[in-house]
C-alpha cells in the first residue's frame, strides 16, 4: 500500500502553543516559511519529513506522538454511526470524515456522543423500559461506555499510573505474595470473594482457590487503592467524568491498570517481550501472570519514546459480546453491534488450551496477524459456574517478523489472508458467506428467480 500522507495540524498547533511561540517564530525555528506553516497547521498540506526532524532536534519532540491513531479511531466511529439509516441521504464521504477528525477532533467527539445519546434514547423507547418524563440524565452515555471511551482515547496508556507502578515494582523483592513489607495483613480464605479488605482490622483476604496470578493481581489492585489513592483521584479529576458512577468504575479500571503495570513493569516487560518475540506463555511464566494479563499488558506498551508493537486486544464471551477491547492499530472494534464472525477469536472456544493463528485483511486493504485462545475461568468448585471467554491479540503484518507465532506463516500468499470486517452493518464486502444483516449504507437487489450465497445482492 502507498504510504498515507500525515496531516497533523492540530498537534502542530498544540506544540507551538505549549512552548509559547507565535507562528512566525515557530516557522523560523523549523526553517520554513510562515505560509507553509499556516498551511500545515490547517491541514491544507501534510507535514514534511524535514519539519518532523526539525521538531525533534529543536524541541525534543517525540515524533511517535504524531501517530494518527486518535483520528483513525474517530473516523471509524463516525463511519459506523453514519451507516445509521437516518443519515442515508446525507452521509458525507470518507475524505470529509478524515478532515473533521484531523481539523476538529472536539467536534467529532461531540458528534459521536450526540449519536450515542440518540441511540440510547431510541432503544429505550423501542423497548418501553423507560417512562415518559424521566430525567434528562438518561441522555448521558452509560458509565461503562464513558469509562471504556476514556481508556480508548488515552491509547490504553496512563503514563503517571504506569510509572508509579514501575517504581513500586522496583521496591518489591521476590514474589509479591510473600513480601514482608506489606502495610496490611495478608490472609487466604475459603471465601467466594476474590478479594476483601477490612479497614478495621487492616487485613486483606484473598481467595485461596484463586490462581496465583489472580491473587497477585488482586493484591496489587488493593495496594493501588490504599497507597496510590491520591494519584488515582488526581487522574480521575483530569478525566472529568459526567457521573459519579463512571468515576467509581474508572477508579477500578485505574487500580487494575496499576496492578498489571506493577506485575509487569514497563521497561522490564518490554525488553522481555522483545527477547521472547512476544511469546505469551514464556512471558506469563516469567512474570507470574496469566495469558490474558500478558496479552492485555502488551496492548498498553505505548509510552512515548519507548513504544512496543501496536497491538489490538479483545476479549469476547460465548455470545460474541466484546467485554474488553483496545486497539493501538488501525483496526477498530464495533461500538454499536457485534464483531465480525470471521475473526478467529470466535473459534477459540472450539479448541480450549490452544493458540489459533489467523492472517486477515480488512476492507481497507490492511493485513493483520492475529492469535486467539480461550481463557475460561473455573469457579473453584464442582457447583460453581465456569466463566468462559476468549481473547485475541494481533498487529499489522509489518510487525509480524517480531512475533514467534508468525515464523512459519511468512512469506504468505495473498490467498492466505482471510477477509474480515468490523461488523456486518458497515462492512462493504458483497459476497461474505457469514453476513448476518445487509450493510445499511448500500442498496439491495432481490431476484426471486435466483439465489446465491445471500438472498439479495449488495449494489
Amino acid at each position: 500500500m502507498a504510504p498515507r500522507k500525515l496531516y497533523v495540524g492540530t498537534k502542530l498547533r498544540e506544540l507551538r502553543t505549549r512552548i509559547g511561540l507565535t507562528q512566525k517564530a515557530f516557522a523560523a525555528k523549523l526553517g520554513i516559511s510562515l505560509p507553509y506553516l499556516n498551511q500545515m497547521e490547517n491541514n491544507n498540506r501534510p507535514v514534511s519529513t524535514s519539519v518532523v526532524l526539525a521538531m525533534a532536534s529543536e524541541f525534543g519532540f517525540d515524533v511517535t506522538e504524531l501517530s494518527t491513531g486518535d483520528a483513525e479511531r474517530m473516523v471509524t466511529d463516525m463511519s459506523e454511526i453514519l451507516s445509521d439509516p437516518i443519515f442515508a441521504e446525507i452521509a458525507p464521504p470518507l475524505a470529509d470524515l478524515r478532515l473533521a477528525a484531523s481539523n476538529a477532533p472536539a467536534l467529532s467527539r461531540a458528534f459521536i456522543e450526540l449519536h450515542r445519546a440518540y441511540r440510547q434514547t431510541h432503544e429505550r423507547l423501542a423497548s418501553l423500559d423507560e417512562v415518559l418524563g424521566q430525567e434528562a440524565t438518561n441522555l448521558q452515555p452509560s458509565p461503562w461506555e464513558e469509562v471504556r471511551d476514556f481508556f480508548h482515547y488515552c491509547d490504553n496508556y496512563i503514563d503517571a499510573v504506569d510509572r508509579a507502578a514501575e517504581l513500586f515494582a522496583s521496591t518489591v523483592d521476590g514474589d509479591i505474595l510473600r513480601a514482608g513489607n506489606l502495610k496490611f495483613e495478608l490472609q487466604f480464605t475459603d471465601s467466594k470473594n476474590l478479594r476483601r479488605y477490612d479497614p478495621v482490622s487492616n487485613a486483606l483476604r484473598l481467595a485461596a482457590s484463586a490462581l496465583p496470578s489472580t491473587q497477585r493481581f488482586q493484591l496489587l489492585h488493593q495496594i493501588a487503592l490504599l497507597e496510590q489513592n491520591e494519584l488515582l483521584e488526581a487522574t480521575l479529576d483530569l478525566a472529568r467524568f459526567q457521573t459519579d458512577a463512571a468515576r467509581h468504575i474508572a477508579k477500578i479500571g485505574l487500580a487494575n491498570y496499576f496492578a498489571g503495570a506493577a506485575l509487569m513493569p514497563y521497561a522490564k516487560f518490554l525488553q522481555a517481550a522483545q527477547s521472547t518475540r512476544h511469546d505469551l506463555e514464556q512471558l506469563a511464566d516469567q512474570f507470574g501472570a496469566s495469558i490474558e494479563q500478558v496479552a492485555h499488558r502488551l496492548s498498553t506498551l505505548q509510552r512515548p519514546g519507548a513504544k512496543g508493537i501496536p497491538f489490538f486486544f479483545v476479549r469476547v464471551d460465548q455470545a460474541g459480546t466484546i467485554t474488553k477491547r483496545h486497539s493501538a492499530t488501525r483496526l477498530q472494534f464495533a461500538r454499536f453491534g457485534g464483531p465480525c464472525p470471521l475473526w478467529n477469536v470466535h473459534r477459540a472456544f472450539e479448541t480450549p488450551g490452544r493458540f489459533l493463528r489467523q492472517l486477515a485483511e480488512t476492507p481497507d486493504g490492511v493485513r493483520y496477524i492475529s492469535i486467539a485462545r480461550d481463557v475460561s475461568k473455573p469457579g473453584g468448585s464442582f457447583t460453581a459456574p465456569t466463566r468462559r471467554y476468549a481473547i485475541a491479540l494481533g498487529c499489522e503484518m509489518t510487525h509480524a517478523s517480531a512475533l514467534v507465532y508468525a515464523d512459519d506463516l511468512l512469506p504468505a500468499s495473498p490467498q492466505a489472508f482471510e477477509p474480515i470486517g468490523i461488523s456486518c452493518r458497515i462492512c462493504p464486502r458483497r459476497d461474505c458467506h457469514q453476513r448476518s444483516v445487509p450493510p445499511l449504507e448500500s442498496k439491495l437487489s432481490v431476484d426471486h428467480d435466483q439465489r446465491g450465497t445471500l438472498p439479495y445482492t449488495v449494489e
